[in-house]
């Protein structure tokens, strides 16, 4: 490429996104006038352009047609079950104009948009995760322009098409909502760097680069969820949830299972009530074959990313009649780290199934397979004692343990349980994140707080150093 090519392109890019950025700070401008009431109604407005059956399926269709990635029917029960479940979160949650009052403080919290929000979504959800972020941002009264995957375009181009029908609706600017037609590298990489605020769910090179562009970003970090399975455990509806998860979309979420960690105790039984629920656990041979396929060159493949178990199957040349009609794919492993391939993130219907006698030291080898991939980012245990489970919470570097669910389903946020409902799962700064918790609206706002004069609460020092100068003296 010549200096002038380059030069060119270089202005191309700067002025598509500035192209973009106009338009958005214009709707942003008019957004940030609307009432609570308004607000909410453009947020159903896009809750509904996805939820609504038709739609859905359509967005499922091209997503899989498109990216490869998936399944048709769970595409459309995650645009539905997401979508509704953020919805249910954001519903009469306050986010403009005076949000709290503490009155013993002194304090009034006013919410205000951060202004133009820079969403880079994943091609493994195309439509469930713009939609998801978009809500959030409106919420706070923001403008959004997404940025997807070169393969997930086409997805994003119909559900903005469907979204702004719906916007016309409710009177609301079609530019609040806007994409990049023809995403690539340079295009994202200068919106982060324009945009008033980052958000990222995808690949960590887009996640590092969102923390290096000098914006006020949020990122996710890398899934590889552990699950252990304790000697008191419900075997039967443990192994229920697993499978559930684990080919959930065939296995496209960052918290599907990964590996299933089993008691000694139970072992034999646990993997029995996997293998009634679909699953096969592989022999020497084949996991030699399977782990050629998955990573020919020392890194995971594309071929087997979210691919159904059958086509699988037939890559790895996997020809008993068990693995043929499998749902998913066990293979023995008792070790950590670069070594060991299958103890890290596949993306794929694929398990690595450990047992253990002592908790600790179960403990300790997770987190080893937690820093060498999934850092901070979630653990499950099926267990009947709660003991167990806290013990799980205090040990491990993560920010969430679920406690007797499917992984993926519960993860995100569910209909039982306290999480908020999203795509886009912090991990903390175990991973270079920024947050520790689920991505939600408040994310999307800046608050000012309107101080006022209260009467002194200003303690003696013999007060707050009593119980020091007890233990050690002055």
């Amino acid at each position: 490429m010549t200096v002038a090519s380059h030069t060119r392109e270089d202005t191309d890019v700067a002025e598509t996104i500035s192209a973009l950025l106009r338009r958005a700070r214009t709707a942003q401008r008019t957004f940030e006038t609307f009432s609570q009431e308004r607000v909410d109604d453009v947020v159903a407005a896009v809750a509904w352009s996805i939820i609504e059956p038709a739609r859905s399926r359509a967005l499922a269709e091209l997503a899989v047609r498109d990216t490869g990635l998936g399944n048709v029917e769970d595409k459309v029960t995650k645009n539905r079950r997401k979508t509704l479940g953020t919805l249910r979160d954001l519903t009469g949650a306050p986010s403009v104009g005076v949000i709290r009052e503490l009155p013993e403080l002194g304090i009034t919290e006013y919410a205000k948009p951060m202004g133009v929000v820079a969403a880079v979504c994943p091609s493994t959800n195309p439509a469930a995760t713009p939609a998801n972020k978009t809500m959030m941002a409106l919420k706070g009264g923001n403008a959004v322009i997404l940025s997807p995957s070169p393969k997930g375009a086409s997805t994003c181009a119909l559900l903005v098409s469907y979204l702004h029908e719906q916007l016309d609706k409710v009177g609301a600017p079609r530019d609040l909502v806007q994409y990049i037609e023809r995403p690539s590298k340079a295009l994202t990489y200068e919106l982060m760097d324009r945009a008033d605020f980052v958000v990222v769910t995808g690949s960590q090179r887009n996640v590092k680069a969102a923390y290096s562009s000098g914006t006020p970003a949020i990122g996710v970090g890398l899934g590889n969820a552990p699950v252990i399975v304790d000697h008191d455990a419900d075997l039967a509806d443990a192994a229920r949830k697993i499978r559930v998860s684990k080919t959930f979309d065939y296995a496209t979420s960052c918290s599907s299972e990964n590996s299933v960690h089993i008691h000694d105790d139970v072992y034999e039984d646990m993997l029995a009530a996997l293998r009634a629920e679909g699953g096969y656990l592989l022999d020497a041979a084949e996991t030699a074959r399977l782990r050629e396929v998955m990573w020919p060159d020392g890194r995971l493949s594309q071929r087997v990313t979210a691919q159904s178990p059958a086509r699988i199957a037939e890559l790895a040349g996997l020809d008993h009649p068990e693995a043929r009609s499998a749902s998913f794919f066990m293979v023995a492993e008792d070790g950590v780290g670069p070594g060991h391939p299958f103890s890290g993130e596949k993306l794929s219907v694929v398990l690595a199934v450990y047992r253990w006698r002592d908790l600790d030291a179960a403990l300790d080898r997770i987190q080893d397979l937690l820093d060498f991939q999934g850092a901070g980012h979630s653990c499950g245990i099926h267990t009947a004692d709660g003991s167990r489970a806290r013990l799980v919470a205090e040990r491990l570097r993560v920010a969430r343990v679920l406690v007797n669910q499917a992984h993926c389903i519960g993860n995100g946020g569910s209909f039982d349980n306290g999480l908020g409902f999203t795509l886009t799962m912090g991990a903390g700064t175990w991973a270079g994140n920024s947050i520790s918790e689920n991505l939600s609206y408040r994310h999307f706002i800046n608050t000012t707080r309107l101080a006022r004069v209260i009467p002194p609460r200003e303690p003696s020092e013999q007060d707050l150093f009593e119980g020091y100068f007890q233990r050690y003296g002055r």
